[in-house]
């Protein structure tokens, strides 16, 4: 009897400093969550651009034009040939730019041909005939003002794209992923095309609303106009006669 106690003592002696049974798991064992390594996939998230507002306008590449004012009824989103299909931003406000200084430079090259042909009283009057023409006279006649007028014009640009336009340098280093038609220039993130900051009369409105309401005015305006200067140069060109002859 006492050896069979003593034998059952040294068994569970044994047994308590054994080390401890592996955990094994039958292939056929139901595997609990923390049994199997999770792999989290990361979701592709699309980036947007974000566009600055700019005098109440910010840049929507799913609208025509980006969203720039300058439709109006009946003709609406009119593009016929395609020239903003595919465009980016930067290129579309590109394109208004140069739209809306060649609407101006017409506007003014249509008053300058109904006046400067029949009201001329700079330079002692001798410049005369088609309005064609009156630039060169000006330039026979006095050298040193046509200098000075195109030193005028000639700072005015310059003005006007270090104001609105990237640095060639950096617009080289930015449109390298730009898909676009150029790669030496870009207008500035924050500039709106044709707002050089030039309103002395204080006529620019602060409404968002208004604003582009006057933009699509001054663009309608300046479209009609480059068609009319052209007409009246073409028209000139072929006669050799002013647009007007009053006898």
């Amino acid at each position: 009897m006492k050896s069979a106690v003593v034998f059952s003592l040294l068994v569970t002696g044994v047994v308590a400093f054994a080390p401890s049974q592996l955990r094994v798991i039958s292939p056929n064992s139901p595997l609990s969550m923390s049994d199997v390594p999770v792999e989290i996939e990361e979701e592709e998230v699309e980036v947007v651009p974000a566009f600055p507002t700019v005098n109440g306008w910010t840049a929507d590449p799913s609208k025509f034009c980006a969203g720039l004012p300058g439709s109006l009824s009946p003709l609406g989103e009119f593009d016929p040939v395609g020239f903003t299909n595919d465009l980016s931003v930067q290129e579309i406000k590109r394109y208004r730019e140069a739209e809306v200084t060649h609407g101006r430079v017409s506007m003014l090259a249509v008053l300058g041909y109904f006046v400067a042909e029949n009201f001329h009283p700079f330079f002692g009057g001798v410049i005369s005939g088609p309005a064609n023409t009156h630039l060169g006279q000006v330039q026979e006649i006095a050298p040193f003002f046509f200098a000075f007028l195109g030193t005028t014009i000639a700072t005015a640009e310059f003005f006007r794209a270090s104001f609105g336009w990237e640095f060639p340098l950096s617009a080289i280093e930015k449109n390298k992923d730009v898909e676009g038609k150029t790669w030496l220039t870009k207008l500035n993130d924050d500039y709106y095309p044709g707002d050089i900051g030039f309103d002395p009369l204080g006529l620019k409105p602060t409404d968002p609303a208004e604003f582009a309401t006057m933009q699509t005015k001054e663009l309608q305006n300046g479209r009609l106009a480059m068609i009319a200067s052209m007409g009246m140069i073409v028209q000139e060109q072929v006669t050799q006669q002013p647009l007007f002859l009053f006898s």
